[in-house]
């Protein structure tokens, strides 16, 4: 057994959020809010544990040494997946019951039979650490920004871009996303960051009134307060995302409005689209360079060549040849990072052809054009 302290940030992150969930969860069974409860588990498994802890760690699981990484991987995810098991015992007794033996038939780690016999999950506040979560989610939700940015202009994820910008609030701000930066870079496929720590001449914000938030709140004043937040200056934009309020004067009388009172838009800046999100603000340098196209390419082609072995049945193992129809662009790409491609695919040699007659040869769709291409494995 791996103490948790001993573990890699990713898995101390995701145990830290077991245990709030866990918190979370008790509390609102507690209170009867059993529909509460069901939508906290549900979002920890889907966003948390499935798409982005398991995703970020898959290469953990693969074949290879059994070492301490991997080790503490298995145990991780048992962890999460058992204490999930008992959490959604009340509501999901059937579901839950079948994870829960499936897991203890093979670790025989479980004391009872059945998940309904066992003791609810401990919560173990020293494995809770808020500023982990914090940085973590800062990392998801810039990620999911970059990559929406992304699908507003058709940019593929696989497309390399140079750079990004993002605004820091504060030193400790700037330190939490540094300490998540290459999850971010690797997530969306970014060469570099910029952390701007005066974005006034370059970033132009606006200021929208939350009607959902601020009507319930504050009814008749509706109309003024709108006015006022309408009028934000770039100022008072950032003192509202820096300190998360703001007070505001309304006919003699002083208002706190809250960040989330507020919405804050980004005006885009040529070559570049902006993305804001609460505290959060994000600049895409949309300009792919002919070397940034050129990478994109190739790793267009380590995808078709993987699909192209899986459906010829290689083994993931199996050393092979690439041959591929002469392309000028192809041409360029192979040439640049030939390297790559081949680290990648497990390829020996990549031989490029006048003309591919060859049965086995497999037409392949690459950017905006096709070719041709074969893969052998060398026995």
């Amino acid at each position: 057994e791996i103490p948790i302290e001993q573990r890699p940030e990713l898995d101390r992150w995701i145990i830290s959020l077991l245990n709030s969930l866990t918190a979370e969860v008790k509390e609102n069974y507690a209170n009867y809010e059993l529909t509460r409860a069901g939508r906290a588990i549900q979002n920890f498994v889907i966003d948390h544990l499935s798409n982005w802890y398991v995703r970020l760690g898959r290469k953990r699981y693969w074949g290879g040494e059994y070492d301490t990484d991997k080790v503490s991987a298995y145990q991780t995810l048992y962890e999460c997946l058992i204490t999930v098991a008992k959490l959604s015992s009340p509501i999901a007794p059937f579901m839950s019951e079948q994870v829960y033996r499936d897991l203890n038939n093979t670790t025989k780690k479980e004391e009872y039979s059945s998940v309904h016999l066992s003791k609810f999950p401990e919560i173990k506040e020293e494995y809770i650490d808020k500023k982990l979560e914090e940085r973590m989610q800062m990392a998801q939700d810039i990620s999911s920004m970059i990559l929406s940015l992304r699908r507003k202009v058709n940019i593929r994820v696989r497309q390399p871009l140079q750079q990004i910008m993002i605004p820091v609030l504060s030193e400790e701000f700037e330190q939490q996303l540094r300490k998540v930066e290459s999850i971010i870079l690797a997530e969306t496929n970014i060469k570099e960051v910029q952390y701007l720590t005066d974005a006034s001449g370059l970033l132009i914000k606006k200021a929208k009134p939350n009607f959902k938030t601020l009507g319930p709140k504050y009814g008749k004043m509706l109309k003024s307060i709108s006015g006022i937040i309408q009028n934000f200056t770039q100022e008072d934009i950032a003192e509202i995302e820096k300190n998360e309020s703001i007070s505001i004067n309304v006919d003699n009388e002083t208002i706190i409005l809250n960040l989330t009172d507020v919405e804050i838009l980004s005006e885009d800046i040529p070559g570049w689209l902006v993305a804001s999100e609460g505290r959060l603000t994000v600049a895409l340098d949309i300009t792919v360079t002919n070397e940034l196209k050129q990478e994109g390419l190739a790793r267009e082609l380590v995808n078709r060549i993987q699909n192209l072995r899986k459906d010829s049945g290689f083994d993931v193992t199996d050393k092979i040849n690439i041959f591929i129809q002469k392309h000028d662009e192809i041409n360029d790409a192979i040439a640049s990072f030939g390297e790559y491609i081949c680290s990648q695919t497990l390829a020996v040699n990549i031989s490029v052809e006048e003309k591919m007659e060859h049965i086995d040869a497999k037409v392949v769709e690459l950017d905006n054009f096709e070719t041709l291409l074969r893969v052998e494995r060398i026995i």
